[in-house]
């Protein structure tokens, strides 16, 4: 039995409770080993160690903090295939996903280290002779990571890379259900030289290990991936004691399909976008916008790939769509579907549980598809977080808009169309923090910012130059060499 411990200044440590948990496989049911349950004093020990080291942290050159991230980034590269299946083992996304996840975590390692040659701050004339007027970023401290699993290295990646180039410490809490990719990433630091503090991890549950983060005092920023419940009352708490938050939270991303769309590319990018990581996505596609005058089309050639896709265990190279990640999230879904027919839409395919043969032990739920939807039902409102997707009809790229911004999230939109004028109509008015044109809802990259508006977020972003804004403040310097007293706005005058 594996059992996967804290990580708390260079060390691995029982947490005080001497409490575990299971880790499981969504796939098998496979018990994969046991993940520490902690307490706040856990996170005062990790939080205490992370204060020691960011002291000397902060005055190491940004360039020289760069070339750990380097080598992160080379043994991540090195390690791919065998995190890969880590990953696909503990959250159940299919083995050509979690091989494009750690690809992703390469890709912003070798960024961020980049940016350590960067950290750009400006120069700005002064409106008084013999005076130099700059900003430069400043480290915040210590940041506290919340992140999901979901996307367990990509998303401590965004976090933690950013963080520690920018000169701060890191106390990291992710998820439980996936411990062994979170441990094997605080290896890869310690492998790459990251000094003892810098990076410390401590295993619990959110309610517990979470709270504890936004409350302790030495605690600088939280950054947080997950529901938009909990991600309301960490703002709410954490902006109460003037603690910076960084939030993504949920998403109801929309997919258009115009009149003169190729049907076909669109068909398969709402395939991937609605059931690629069994729809466990924040930018997967819940809703189907599409004209009236193609919609036949599109569902009849949808369903077609849909009722094609294999389901299984993620681990083996010919399936489509690997598990959810627990029975909760298998009976949450499936209240949703139940919901959807009860509200009169036309289930086409899909809506239930998989449990025969080799399904048995995991947690499985069909690709699913429903039509006749109006915006107005659940189904076309609330993140169902499953692989479950809707097609709305409209009639006008109007009505298309005003769909897509009907409801409280504002993460990924996407629209396919040949029409110029249209593509530049949606990019202006879909309230989305990402818009895809002939492409589905997901699929960014690291060097572009992260993140959405409304119910999504609160502004910041993950990812991209934006990131370092997340992890350093703002320091605005003035030197005087005139030899006098020189007064701004009014000596100038």
């Amino acid at each position: 039995m594996v059992r996967y411990e804290n990580y708390i200044n260079g060390e691995w440590v029982q947490p005080l409770s001497g409490s575990y948990t299971k880790n499981v496989n969504p796939a098998t049911g496979e018990v994969l080993g046991e993940v520490a349950k902690s307490g706040p004093e856990d996170v005062d020990r990790a939080v205490a160690a992370a204060k020691r080291a960011q002291k000397e942290w902060r005055l190491v050159p940004a360039p020289e903090r760069a070339e750990i991230l380097y080598e992160v980034a080379r043994i991540l590269k090195e390690k791919k295939e065998y995190l890969a299946e880590i990953l696909t083992s503990e959250m159940g996304k299919v083995i050509a996903e979690a091989r494009g996840e750690v690809q992703e975590a390469i890709d912003m390692a070798y960024y961020m280290a980049g940016e350590g040659r960067r950290l750009f701050g400006d120069t700005v004339p002064s409106e008084l002779r013999n005076k130099f007027a700059m900003s430069v970023r400043v480290p915040v401290g210590i940041a506290g990571l919340i992140t999901p699993w979901n996307f367990p290295i990509a998303i401590a990646s965004w976090k933690s890379l950013p963080a520690l180039v920018s000169g701060n410490a890191v106390v990291w809490k992710p998820a439980t259900e996936t411990p062994f990719m979170a441990a094997e990433f605080a290896k890869i630091y310690d492998e790459a030289g990251l000094p003892k503090g810098l990076l410390n991890v401590v295993f619990g549950n959110g309610s517990v290990v979470g709270n504890a983060l936004v409350e302790h005092p030495d605690v600088d920023i939280i950054s947080f991936t997950g529901s938009n419940e909990v991600g309301k009352a960490i703002n709410g708490r954490a902006g109460s004691l003037l603690k910076r938050t960084s939030l993504e939270m949920g998403g109801k991303n929309a997919v258009t399909v115009l009149e003169d769309a190729d049907i076909d590319l669109a068909v398969d990018g709402i395939v991937w976008s609605a059931f690629g990581t069994a729809g466990q996505r924040c930018t997967a596609c819940s809703r189907i916008i599409v004209h009236e005058s193609v919609k036949e089309e599109l569902e009849s050639k949808l369903l077609a790939r849909i009722r094609a896709l294999k389901v299984g265990n993620g681990l083996d190279e010919t399936v489509d769509v690997g598990p959810v990640i627990n029975r909760a999230s298998l009976e949450r879904i499936h209240s949703y579907v139940q919901k959807g027919v009860e509200e009169g839409a036309k289930l086409l395919c899909g809506g239930e549980i998989l449990s025969e043969g080799d399904l048995a032990e995991g947690h499985y739920y069909a690709p699913t598809l429903f039509t006749n939807v109006s915006p107005g039902m659940v189904i076309a409102r609330e993140e169902i977080f499953g692989p479950v997707t809707s097609i709305i009809p409209v009639r006008s790229l109007e009505e298309a808009i005003e769909v897509n911004n009907s409801v409280e999230f504002g993460l990924s939109s996407s629209i396919f169309t040949k029409d110029v004028n249209k593509v530049f109509t949606a990019m202006r008015d879909f309230d989305t923090g990402i818009v895809y044109v002939n492409a589905g809802t997901t699929g960014a990259e690291i060097h572009l910012p992260f993140g959405g508006t409304k119910g999504t977020g609160n502004g910041h972003r993950d990812s991209g130059v934006a990131a370092l804004d997340v992890y350093t403040e703002w320091k605005s310097v003035y030197v005087d060499f005139s030899g006098t007293l020189q007064r701004a706005q009014i000596d100038n005058k």
